[in-house]
């Protein structure tokens, strides 16, 4: 078993990784009838496509003997209304350090292969862009 759900009430919920005990509460968002006082079930989907991107990225720069720590993911979720579902994810991943045309497309293009991107259904879209420094 990966983890454990528990409803708490109120819409909310909190997740136990049961390998690490370290909890993830979610709340319903302000626009479904939540508080919106914390991650909601579908912010967490698209949080964690941008960090698999970033995770497989590690991956690849740590075999290609480069440091891309400090990158991070702006995240931003779409959704649509019938059915009530999530449309579009537009991650925009920035990085601070350049590393030379050739090793940032080695990068992108390993990103672009993770599992979350892989696993979600063709119909959401995956806007992906990747800003390097000048």
């Amino acid at each position: 078993m990966t983890s454990k759900v528990t409803y708490l009430g109120n819409l909310r919920t909190t997740a136990v990784h049961l390998a690490s005990e370290k909890k993830l509460i979610t709340d319903a968002p302000l626009d479904n009838q939540g508080k919106g006082e914390a991650f909601s079930p579908t912010d967490t989907l698209a949080t964690a496509l941008a960090s698999c991107l970033i995770t497989i990225m590690g991956i690849k720069a740590r075999d290609l003997g480069i440091n891309i720590e400090g990158t991070f993911a702006e995240v931003q979720k779409i959704m649509d209304e019938q059915p009530r579902r999530i449309s579009e994810i537009k991650v925009k991943v920035c990085f601070l350090s350049s590393f030379g045309a050739k090793t940032e497309k080695i990068l992108e293009k390993a990103a672009l292969t993770c599992p979350v991107a892989n696993s979600l259904h063709p119909d959401l879209k995956q806007s992906i862009t990747f800003i390097w420094p000048s």
